[in-house]
């Protein structure tokens, strides 16, 4: 890079020059400390919002936040920003960290014997498994933590049936969720 153009300003423009160089490096700097302060604020565990202008690092880790405290319908209003911000590896992380929250959801609801709600949690986590894959295929936890899921609740395709087939069908005994049986034989 040739100095030919710099050096032909006067004095005074190269002064300007510099402040101009110096107040955007501050302004920078500036932001990038309002980010470390709340990168630091999420990890001392205090509730914080982060800005509108946030890299997707912070916005995942705000993500992460609201998941670690089952908080799962706030944090999936950040999957927008995440993905279009982050790139493909942190959207990969993210939709995981989902999946594992919808997981942990299905299991509680496994162990209080609630399966109803447990089997459109399970479903929800295959799907956020399947999108971490999609953004990262090499994402093996992703990949391991879907067989396992997988194996809660089976799916079985569903085929239509007309209204009179329905009404001699008898009622459903058994439940799509594997547990132990309970009861007398």
């Amino acid at each position: 890079m040739t100095l030919g153009p710099i050096r032909s300003l006067p004095p005074g423009g190269l002064l300007v020059l510099a402040l101009a160089w110096l107040g955007a490096s501050l302004w920078t700097l500036h932001g990038e400390r309002a980010e470390r302060d709340v990168f630091d604020a999420l990890a001392a565990n205090r509730n914080v919002e982060p800005p509108d202008d946030a890299s997707g690092e912070l916005l995942f880790a705000r993500a992460y936040y609201l998941l670690a405290r089952d908080r799962i319908d706030e944090a999936q209003t950040l999957i927008g920003r995440v993905v279009e911000r982050g790139g493909p590896a942190i959207a990969a992380r993210f939709h995981y960290d989902l999946g594992n929250a919808r997981a942990r959801r299905a299991v509680g609801a496994v162990e209080a014997s609630q399966i109803n709600k447990a089997i459109p949690e399970v479903r929800l986590a295959k799907d956020a498994y399947r999108a971490a894959l999609r953004a990262d295929p090499e994402l093996w936890d992703a990949r391991y933590n879907l067989d396992v899921v997988m194996r809660l609740v089976r799916d079985f395709p569903e085929f239509e049936a007309a209204e009179e087939e329905t009404k001699a069908q008898p009622k459903k005994l058994w439940t799509d969720l594997p547990g132990r049986p309970r009861g007398l034989p």
